[in-house]
């Protein structure tokens, strides 16, 4: 649907309950959580997957019905409504099933969009940083009393998983009884985020991605501002937090009806971010006047940037700064972002930290590997990195050659084969990416498999190493294996934080 056939003026809520909804690919953290948010909102929701995992238990644990396995040629009796994965694509059989019946069906992102109708609702965009700023901005908000619904792209143990059904209407602060609060994450890929309904929106930071789908970073740009003039007008009371710095502003804000608040560590933006790296501390002050303090569990300055968005958001939605203050100090981190996994001592007597991440930018790694190696200062940090996707890989060949300088050793198995075509698997190499790493200087190695790359670190670890996974494959699998065989020595994290004891 084009930007312009958007109808603004419609915000009254849509009713899900009494509905009979099947979601087709529910095993992934949006479509899971949309799931048991209708589920609890009065809907009736079966779903199937091609495959089990952490996902599917937990919605068994609801007592949703999923079946797993191969695709169903008919839908569970009585669906009035599916819903599909954005990875599912139209000629799927669930799909045709639903055509030959007169069922309507739509994307994951339309669904969301219905759903944010008549709520306050907030969407996190931008190239990096979304999931965790999500978390953050809902545990600020659960921890203030402001009880919002979530929908998170990652697991969170502090949120109870990735989602929460939360209250109708704002119950507390300067906002209480207003529409009850729905944050959740906005993707640009597929120009899926065009089809949210926020009332707040935030766009942290606007970089080349995608490129499999955009074709040049001013497609994307133009892309964040057709989700910015979703938001409505100031008067309506619709807001953009969006980056003083790295986020495209005067373009994307050019026109915009809505009011429009700057954040950065430039003292020229309304919201200024000061961090201290040593302490990890963030501070925040408004046209200049402190307004909050809080020391972040999460290392590096992108974490402080994405913790200051999510406490601005929760300002507005009528929490004091004071309690978000002390909600965002208490905030330990969620599933695969910077996330200490263990210790392992090895038979040597060496004692190595363990850590995984989902970063898959270029921008992502290096600003992560950089707050590891302050965060932790280890002897040697090691990184396996595994590119996610042939064509990200070969559009960001040269980004991603000088994203590893801070590491000791990168190793890098095999590119992560998902959405490209068998001609662009053709094209680029892991090892590609190693001789560009090399060329510049950079220890680096390809090694295929898994097992290969575990046997490697068994063999080279040395005494205060950090090794570090990283990628948005299962590249964590190697983190965890490497722990395992060390048990039952292994000291393992006793909980998702971003920094180890």
């Amino acid at each position: 649907m084009s930007i312009e056939n958007h109808d603004f003026g419609r915000r009254e809520p849509v009713s899900f309950h009494g509905r009979n909804l099947h979601f087709i690919g529910i095993g992934g953290c949006g479509m899971s959580g949309l799931a048991l948010m209708l589920r609890n909102r009065g809907a009736h929701v079966t779903g199937s997957d091609q495959s089990d995992g952490d996902m599917i238990r937990r919605l068994d644990a609801a007592r949703i019905d999923v079946r797993v396995g191969p695709a169903m040629q008919s839908l569970p009796a009585g669906t009035d409504l599916v819903i599909a994965s954005a990875a599912i694509k139209p000629d799927h059989p669930e799909i045709l099933a639903a055509q030959a019946k007169g069922i309507q069906w739509m994307t994951y992102a339309e669904a969301l969009g219905m759903a944010q109708r008549g709520m306050t609702s907030v969407s996190i965009a931008g190239t990096h940083g979304k999931s965790t700023t999500t978390a953050m901005t809902s545990w600020v908000g659960i921890r203030c009393g402001l009880d919002p619904s979530v929908i998170v792209g990652a697991t969170c143990d502090q949120l109870g998983g990735g989602t929460r059904t939360g209250s109708r209407f704002i119950p507390t602060g300067l906002q209480q009884d207003r529409p009850g609060i729905l944050i959740c994450e906005a993707c640009e890929f597929n120009r899926s985020f065009h089809q949210h309904r926020p009332m707040i929106g935030l766009i942290n930071n606007i970089e080349e991605d995608h490129l499999d789908y955009y074709s040049s970073l001013d497609e994307i740009i133009g892309s964040f501002q057709d989700f910015a003039k979703l938001i409505p007008s100031a008067s309506e009371g619709g807001k953009l937090l969006i980056a003083q710095e790295g986020a495209h502003r005067r373009q994307v804000v050019a026109g915009l009806g809505c009011q429009v608040a700057t954040f950065g560590f430039s003292p020229e933006a309304d919201f200024q971010v000061v961090h201290d790296p040593q302490a990890n501390r963030v501070g925040v002050l408004w046209h200049g006047h402190w307004i909050a303090a809080w020391n972040n569990r999460m290392p590096g300055s992108h974490n402080a940037l994405n913790a200051a968005a999510a406490g601005i958001i929760n300002n507005w939605l009528g929490a004091d700064w004071d309690e978000v203050a002390l909600a965002l100090g208490e905030f330990a981190g969620l599933d695969r972002r910077s996330q200490w996994l263990g210790t392992r001592p090895l038979a040597s007597g060496a004692r190595v930290k363990v850590f995984d991440d989902y970063g898959h930018h270029p921008t992502e790694c290096e600003k992560t590997l950089r707050a590891l190696r302050a965060a932790q200062n280890p002897k040697r940090l090691i990184c396996v990195f595994q590119p996610h996707q042939h064509s990200r890989t070969r559009f960001l060949l040269e980004q991603f050659a000088t994203s590893f300088e801070v590491a000791d050793e990168v190793i890098v198995p095999h590119i992560y084969f998902v959405r490209d075509s068998e001609a662009e698997k053709t094209r680029v190499c892991a090892q590609d990416l190693v001789d560009r790493l090399v060329s510049r200087g950079t220890r680096a190695t390809h090694i295929g498999s898994f097992d290969a790359i575990t046997e490697h670190l068994e063999q080279h670890s040395e005494d205060g190493d950090l090794i570090v996974t990283m990628g948005a494959g299962p590249v964590n699998e190697i983190a965890k294996k490497f722990l395992v065989r060390g048990r039952p020595q292994t000291e393992f994290s006793p909980g998702m934080l971003g920094q180890a004891g």
